[in-house]
């Protein structure tokens, strides 16, 4: 079996989201749920398809950026998609600046991606509501912006964005604007777009729409004027607002809510009782320190995999030798993700950029020490003391400064089978000097 250096490489770069729906993406995919606590995935599906399938539900994912939430989102996608559901994936970094976002930013970038996908599929949209207030905000703006959205309501919203998204000044505008309106808009979208969705949906012999709005862990964890930080404002404050769509919706929001002392509140408010589902690293080790042995066969799958998906996964283990100059080489490489996904690629990624296959051991570690120096530069001498209590007690604390050690992922969550959540540091500080 010869590998194909070029394409492995391709298939290695961590920037890449596998898309189920594609067969050739599907080749490289490998199923972590026995290593990550659970079918996470299925457990979404689930509420839609079973328990709720006529009625709107509201669900909260979350976990490390790069864990692998997108890839799992497409999944679902795709397995929803199989059993009649009209579904709209979107990246919300596509549509927003998630360094400064609203609740109006994303009402709209929800109209826009639902009737950009209905008009798609010629379902006629009679937007009376936004049609009156695009002239309304042509006039505010006094932009000279043709906003007469005609047939198409996503063509009007794609053009207010693109005038806005350049220029803070205008966005504020048009914010205080729509902000008094929010409940308009909501009841706009609700009664325009997704009211009258579902009931074309269904005549055509759907089960209904799904909206999955990812990428919005990645809003920035800025403070407001007001004092709460904008992650709070957005999915705390106004969660009840977003969980008013009238359809079944999945959000994906910042893992550091989770550890907020106001989790519950999330959980009530924009929930609505039910707890986020908590996507977590692929266990590499035990709690008490062992080697998880099933995780680490799955992560070597996943590097082999990318390097001959061809072939049967029983007979990839043969092959290791066409791409690490020993098995043990490999098995640091898996170590030192720390079970985190895109990490892994990273590492190898970074390897294969310096030498082509078989790698060796000190390329490996070398590319590991070059990421360890690059953490610890951004790590403050305070943070130290608590990387060192989370290694030994294996847990984290509500405070804001453990919030900032697993935003930054410097600290990951595990979950093993029936286990309580533990925690432990980036296996890439283990050696560092400060913490020895």
């Amino acid at each position: 079996m010869t590998l194909d250096l070029r394409k492995f490489y391709q298939a290695c770069n961590p920037s890449k989201t596998l898309d189920l729906g594609k067969p050739e993406d599907r080749q490289y995919y490998i199923d972590f749920a026995a290593v990550r606590g659970g079918e996470i995935i299925e457990e979404l599906g689930r509420t839609i398809t079973l328990f709720s399938p006529d009625e709107p539900t509201c669900q909260l994912f979350t976990g490390h950026i790069g864990c692998g939430k997108s890839t799992e989102l497409l999944k679902l996608k795709e397995q929803l998609e199989r059993q009649g559901f009209h579904v709209v994936y979107f990246e919300s970094s596509q549509d927003l600046d998630l360094a400064d976002v609203d609740i109006s930013d994303i009402l709209l970038a929800i109209a826009r991606q639902v009737s950009t996908s209905l008009e798609a599929i010629q379902v006629k949209l009679k937007p009376g509501y936004f049609a009156n207030l695009f002239t309304e905000v042509k006039d505010f703006l006094q932009t000279p912006v043709d906003l007469n959205v005609g047939a198409e309501l996503s063509l009007g919203i794609a053009k207010i964005t693109a005038q806005t998204k350049d220029s803070p000044k205008l966005r504020g505008q048009l914010r205080q604007y729509l902000e008094p309106r929010t409940n308009g808009i909501l009841e706009a979208i609700n009664q325009e777009l997704i009211d009258r969705a579902n009931t074309e949906l269904k005549r055509r012999g759907k089960q209904g729409l799904v909206v999955i709005i990812d990428n919005l862990d990645r809003v920035d964890s800025r403070p407001l004027p007001s004092g709460r930080l904008l992650p709070e404002y957005l999915f705390i404050d106004r969660g009840e607002q977003l969980r008013r769509l009238n359809c079944h919706v999945v959000y994906t929001i910042p893992l550091s809510l989770i550890f907020s002392s106001e989790s519950q509140v999330l959980t009530n408010r924009m929930g609505g009782g039910i707890d986020p589902k908590v996507l977590p690293m692929v266990s590499v080790q035990l709690k008490e320190g062992s080697e998880c042995a099933e995780g680490m066969a799955l992560l070597r799958q996943m590097v082999l995999a990318r390097a001959f998906p061809d072939v049967n996964p029983y007979h990839r283990v043969d092959l290791i030798t066409k791409i690490f100059d020993s098995p043990e080489t490999l098995d640091r490489l898996c170590r030192g993700s720390g079970g985190h996904v895109r990490n892994l690629l990273g590492l190898l990624y970074s390897c294969l950029m310096k030498k082509n296959p078989p790698i060796s051991l000190n390329c490996v570690e070398k590319v590991i020490r070059e990421r360890r120096n690059k953490l610890v530069l951004g790590i403050k001498p305070q943070e130290w003391e608590l990387l060192r209590q989370v290694r030994e007690l294996k847990t984290v604390q509500q405070e804001p400064e453990y919030q900032t050690l697993l935003r930054n992922m410097l600290v990951f969550e595990y979950r093993n089978d029936d286990e309580e959540p533990w925690f432990d540091i980036n296996p890439v500080l283990a050696e560092a000097k400060e913490l020895n």
